[in-house]
């Protein structure tokens, strides 16, 4: 792993950078202590980085669960019985790492993790022109529609257009345009800009213009628009941050199902993230998802033991991780180092960072994301990729990641119905001789339920005195619910005049009596027809 620490490493402080208000964030939108969303990313990535068989994916506070966690510290009547909760998931999510329900996150079509990573690079972009602008209510990390703070996404950019803040702007601008050169001029001219990331350098100028202009009457950014760790007084009031689960609500019905409601939600959306992740890698690497599910339910337990949020992968530090040149695991681990060394060491001077220039940072990670040129090409192959991809960008940007994933999967699927609907069977007419028509429906290698409709369809619109030839020398697999359409066609077929000629591999046979006798000679655990 070492091997590659010269790219690890300032990729690490780029996550850092990234991670530390969305740490902050999504724990003040949780209704948690704020240092409860440091712990979890403190534990994401070092224990969870550890861990994991992913060499790029970075673990945190998830957005997702901002909802989940906020409602949950209220119906279990305080923070540590939620920890409870958070245990509980963490061991369940062990158990579906050990049971190989890893395997489910190989089933997400393309074209849904596409939109997924559209999606949040557009909301990324979208909730982040206020900050760049200044204006904060809303925390980092609230990435649905309807917000924490009353607001919905575009409502709040509109408010910001009154509420500008100029020494937050100012400085916002002067970060973007040192990112742009980096990474588009800079980052050529020698080994030194490569090492010394933009978001860094950017950083560095922003504290330095807080110092310079605090007293400035204009051009002064004030403490409600800077990065925001608690800051202890002492060794005593730092542990005291640690909060503890009460494991006398374990007995509460309700904790358990908190519990399983956060195994679930977080491992799909780890899962989620785990494939775009890997599809965002240029080395192209595959993590393996049960022993993701392992390391991140160890995660969960080992967070909720000592007061953090629940953690799952995400994809917002993981595609800062790759942008900026991350290899291995151990950009993921040091980011959590430093998120611990700095709370300890520095939490003052991280208190000096205006957030505007954490916002300019994350507007190059969210265009990476969303880059234009994507809409073209998705669009250019065909409507069964370019639909389930729109749908899942509006459903993101217009309610929250899992609707937006739940509303491009349901696409998605109804999709691969109307593509196995068409291609059941092929269809053509032979010969017209002799008053008869002579028909020939060829049947598809896999027939399926999914085909009933399309077969269905075809045999009612057969005319009276047909020949049909019903060719099944390719199927291999030929479903009971098609074995049974055909029984009862052969009732409506004899009114008909149809005379039907069966082959197969198992023979040819005319007007057979019994179509289900027919492909019931062979052993009932095999409906295949080879």
């Amino acid at each position: 792993m070492f091997k590659t620490l010269k790219n690890d490493l300032p990729a690490s402080v780029v996550v850092f950078f990234v991670a530390l208000p969305l740490c902050l964030g999504i724990a003040l939108a949780s209704g948690a202590p704020l240092f409860a969303g440091i712990i979890s990313g403190i534990i994401g990535g070092v224990v969870v980085g550890a861990l994991s068989g992913s060499k790029i994916g970075v673990s945190g506070p998830a957005a997702g669960l901002a909802a989940i966690v906020l409602t949950a510290i209220g119906t279990l009547g305080g923070y540590q019985n939620f920890l409870v909760a958070v245990v509980i998931g963490g061991v369940i999510q062990i158990i579906f790492g050990i049971l190989k329900a890893g395997v489910i996150g190989y089933y997400f079509p393309s074209s849904v993790i596409k939109g997924m990573l559209t999606g949040i690079g557009i909301i990324i972009i979208l909730k982040q022109i206020p900050h760049f602008f200044g204006y904060d209510p809303d925390p980092e990390g609230d990435f649905s529609f309807f917000q924490v703070d009353g607001e919905n996404t575009f409502s709040e950019i509109f408010k910001t257009i009154n509420n500008i803040s100029p020494g937050a702007t100012l400085i916002a601008i002067i970060g973007l345009a040192i990112l742009l050169l980096w990474d588009k001029v800079f980052s050529k001219m020698g080994k030194f800009f490569q090492i010394i990331q933009g978001p860094l350098v950017a950083v560095v100028l922003g504290i330095l213009y807080f110092s310079l202009t605090k007293d400035h009457e204009t051009l002064a950014i004030s403490a409600k628009h800077l990065v925001s760790v608690p800051i202890p007084e002492d060794a005593a009031s730092f542990l005291a941050q640690f909060k503890f689960p009460n494991f006398s609500a374990i007995t509460n019905p309700e904790v358990w199902i908190t519990g399983f409601t956060i195994a679930l939600v977080a491992s799909l959306e780890t899962l989620l993230c785990v494939e775009a992740t890997d599809k965002l890698d240029p080395d192209k690497n595959v993590t393996p998802t049960n022993r993701e599910l392992l390391a991140q339910g160890t995660g969960n337990v080992i967070s909720g033991l000592i007061g953090g949020l629940p953690i799952t992968q995400v994809i917002v530090r993981s595609s800062a991780n790759i942008q900026s040149g991350g290899k291995s695991k151990v950009s993921a681990i040091i980011h959590g180092l430093l998120l611990l060394i700095s709370v300890i060491l520095i939490p003052t001077f991280l208190n000096m960072i205006p957030l505007s220039v954490l916002a300019s940072i994350l507007f190059i990670v969210g265009f990476k994301l969303a880059k234009p040129s994507l809409f073209l090409k998705m669009y250019q192959l065909g409507w069964k990729q370019s639909i389930p991809f729109f749908v899942t960008v509006l459903g993101i940007v217009f309610t929250d990641l899992l609707v937006g994933i739940g509303l491009g999967l349901a696409v998605g699927i109804v999709v691969i119905l109307l593509k196995s609907y068409q291609n059941s069977h092929f269809l053509h007419i032979e010969d017209n001789s002799n008053g008869k028509h002579k028909i020939k429906m060829t049947l598809a290698e896999e027939v399926t339920f999914f085909n009933k409709g399309a077969i269905l369809k075809e045999l009612d619109s057969l005319p009276k005195d047909t020949y049909l030839e019903l060719d099944l020398l390719n199927t291999r697999y030929l479903d009971n619910d098609i074995i049974e359409i055909l029984e009862d066609f052969s009732i409506k077929a004899k009114e008909r005049n149809i005379d039907i000629k069966l082959v197969s591999k198992r023979g040819t046979v005319e007007n057979p009596t019994s179509y289900i006798e027919f492909f019931n000679e062979r052993p009932k655990s095999d409906l295949s027809l080879s």
